[in-house]
C-alpha cells in the first residue's frame, strides 16, 4: 500500500514539475519574441582589390646555339669548356685547313687562265666587228647606187620614149601637111586644065569667028595667049603636085624613121631597165650577204660571253673555297656562356655533330602555363614579379614578352615568357621560378565581409543598421571580392554599418541589438548568421 502512495506521489510531482517547466519556457518564448535580435556588424570599408596570377615555371635561355661546322675534317683546335664565356665572333674551334688551301692555289691558276682567254678573245673582237660593219656599210652603200641608177634608167626610158614618140607626131603631122598639099596641088590641077579648057574653047571659037571675019586677028592673040597662060598655069599645078607628093613621101619616110627610132627607143630602154634591176638585185644579194656576217659578231659575242661566264664560274668557285676555308673556323654566333662540350680535338668533326653548346643569358626567359580562365588577362606587356628558390629572399621584376596564342592540346594551358634581366649572371637555365603576375586592381572600392551579402528571390541585399538601431534590407550590386571581403559597386556607401551574423532573421524595419560574435568568433564556428 504504501510503494502505490509513493509512486502516485512521484508521478504527480513529476507532472507538476513539467507542467511548470512548460510555463515557464512558455513565458521565456513570448520574452524572447518582443526582444531585439542580437546581431553583429561591420561598417562598409573602403581598399584597393587586387587579383594575382600565381605560377611555377621554368628558367630558359633565349638563345640556345648548338654549333657544328660546315665541312666535314680533322678537329684540330678546341679549347672551351662548359662554363666558359664567349664572345660573338670569337673562334672556338678549327678544322684543319691544308687540303682546302690546295684547292684553292689550284683553282687561282684556273681563274687566271679563264681572265687570259677572255682578254684574248677581247682584243680581236673591234677589228671583226670594224671590218663586218664595213661590209655591210659598203654593200648598202652599193645597193643605194643600183637602186638610184635603175630609177634613173626608167626616167631617161620614159623621157626617150616620149621623145621618139613626138618625134613621130611631128612627122605624121608633116605627112598630114603634105597630103594636105597634094590635095591642094590636085585641085589646082584640076582648076588650071579647066581653065586651060576654057581658054582653048575660046581660042578656037576667036579663031573659027577669025576665019569668018568676025573678029580682029588680035582678039585672036589674046585667046593663044590665054591658052598659053592656062597651059603654063597647069604646069605649075602640076610642079606643085608633084613637090607635095615629094613632101608626102619624105614625111612618110621621116615618119617610118621616128616610129622605128621609138621601137629601138623602147627595146633599148627596156633592156637597160632589166640591166639596172640586175644591178639591184646583185647589190642587194651582195649586201645581204654582208648582213650575213652579222652572226659572226654575235657568235663571237656570244663566245665572249661564254668567256665571260667562265671567269665569273671559275672566280666564284675560288670564292666557295675561300668561303670553305673561312668555314674551318667555328666561331660563336652569340655572346654567352658553353653550356655543352661534344667533341674533343683529333676527332673527324662533320655538319651533322654540333661540337659546342653556347647559351645567351644575359636576358633570359622563364616560361610559365597559364590556365583557360587566366589567358585573357594574362596579356603581353604586363608585369610579373619572380622568385627562385635557389635566390631566397630576391625579387626580380621582369615582363611578359610572349604569349603563344595556342593553348597546349593536352593541359590546355597556355604558355607565356617572361622576360628577366640577368645582367648579373645570377639567374641559371634550368632554374625552378614562382612567377606572380598582377592581373586585376580595383583601387578605392567600397567593400564588406563576404558574409554580408545576401541573396533572395530579387536579388544580392544588405541588411543596414541605421540609427535607432533599426535594421533596414537594401539591393546592392556585387562586383568583385578578395578572400575576405566583397566589392560593392553601387547600393552602398563607406561607413554604413551592415549585418554581418545574427541569431534570427532580421525584418525589414526591424530594431536590432549590436553586439554579439565578432568576425574572429564568426571564422571560429561560434556564431550562426540566418537569413
Amino acid at each position: 500500500m504504501i510503494p502505490l502512495v509513493f509512486v502516485c506521489g512521484l508521478v504527480f510531482w513529476r507532472w507538476k514539475t513539467k507542467s511548470a517547466d512548460a510555463v515557464a519556457q512558455s513565458k521565456q518564448r513570448e520574452a524572447m519574441a518582443k526582444t531585439p535580435p542580437l546581431v553583429t556588424v561591420s561598417p562598409a570599408s573602403v581598399k584597393d582589390i587586387v587579383h594575382d596570377f600565381n605560377g611555377v615555371g621554368t628558367v630558359e635561355a633565349p638563345f640556345n646555339v648548338k654549333l657544328a661546322p660546315k665541312i666535314t675534317g680533322l678537329l684540330v683546335y678546341l679549347l672551351k669548356r662548359e662554363g666558359d664565356p664567349v664572345k660573338a665572333g670569337e673562334i672556338l674551334a678549327r678544322i684543319d685547313p691544308t687540303q682546302i688551301q690546295t684547292q684553292i692555289e689550284q683553282q687561282k691558276a684556273t681563274v687566271a687562265q679563264a681572265e687570259q682567254r677572255l682578254a684574248q678573245a677581247q682584243l680581236t673582237q673591234n677589228p671583226t666587228n670594224v671590218n663586218v660593219y664595213t661590209q655591210i656599210d659598203q654593200q648598202k652603200a652599193g645597193l643605194r647606187s643600183a637602186k638610184a641608177d635603175a630609177y634613173q634608167t626608167e626616167q631617161n626610158y620614159a623621157a626617150q620614149v616620149a621623145a621618139a614618140q613626138s618625134a613621130v607626131v611631128d612627122a605624121q603631122g608633116r605627112l598630114d601637111s603634105a597630103i594636105a598639099m597634094i590635095g591642094n596641088a590636085e585641085a589646082g590641077i584640076r582648076s588650071a586644065q579647066a581653065s586651060l579648057d576654057n581658054a582653048q574653047v575660046k581660042y578656037n571659037r576667036t579663031l573659027d569667028l577669025y576665019t569668018q571675019g568676025y573678029v580682029a586677028a588680035q582678039d585672036v592673040d589674046d585667046a593663044k595667049t590665054s591658052v598659053k597662060v592656062a597651059q603654063e598655069a597647069l604646069g605649075g599645078a602640076q610642079a606643085q603636085l608633084k613637090s607635095a607628093q615629094s613632101g608626102r613621101n619624105s614625111a612618110e619616110a621621116q615618119k617610118e624613121a621616128a616610129q622605128k627610132q621609138v621601137d629601138i627607143t623602147v627595146t633599148k630602154g627596156k633592156a637597160d631597165i632589166d640591166s639596172a634591176k640586175a644591178r639591184v638585185t646583185q647589190a642587194d644579194a651582195a649586201f645581204r650577204y654582208a648582213g650575213s656576217n652579222r652572226a659572226q659578231v654575235g657568235a663571237y659575242r656570244a663566245n665572249l660571253a661564254a668567256l665571260r661566264q667562265d671567269v665569273i664560274a671559275a672566280q666564284a668557285q675560288l670564292r666557295n673555297l675561300e668561303s670553305q676555308l673561312s668555314d674551318t673556323n667555328i666561331r660563336s654566333t652569340i655572346n654567352g656562356f658553353v653550356t655543352a662540350r661534344y667533341a674533343d680535338p683529333g676527332s673527324i668533326a662533320s655538319p651533322t655533330q654540333p661540337i659546342l653548346a653556347v647559351q645567351e643569358i644575359r636576358d633570359i626567359y622563364v616560361t610559365v602555363s597559364v590556365q583557360e580562365e587566366y589567358s585573357r588577362q594574362v596579356t603581353d606587356g604586363k608585369i610579373a614579379n619572380v622568385l627562385f628558390d635557389a635566390l631566397p629572399g630576391r625579387t626580380f621584376t621582369g615582363k611578359i614578352t610572349q604569349v603563344n596564342p595556342a593553348a597546349d592540346p593536352q593541359s590546355r594551358q597556355f604558355a607565356i615568357r617572361v622576360t628577366l634581366d640577368n645582367s648579373q649572371n645570377l639567374i641559371k637555365p634550368g632554374m625552378f621560378a614562382r612567377v606572380t603576375v598582377p592581373i586585376e586592381h580595383v583601387p578605392n572600392a567600397v567593400v564588406v565581409p563576404r558574409e554580408a551579402v545576401l541573396h533572395g528571390k530579387e536579388g544580392a541585399y544588405v541588411v543596414v543598421v541605421g540609427d535607432g538601431n533599426v535594421a533596414h534590407r537594401r539591393m546592392v550590386t556585387p562586383g568583385t571580392d578578395d578572400v575576405s571581403d566583397i566589392v560593392i559597386l553601387n547600393g552602398l556607401q563607406a561607413g554604413e554599418n551592415v549585418v554581418t551574423l545574427s541569431k534570427s532573421p532580421v525584418k525589414d524595419g526591424q530594431v536590432v541589438r549590436i553586439g554579439g560574435a565578432q568576425k574572429s568568433d564568426l571564422a571560429a564556428g561560434k556564431g550562426e548568421q540566418k537569413s
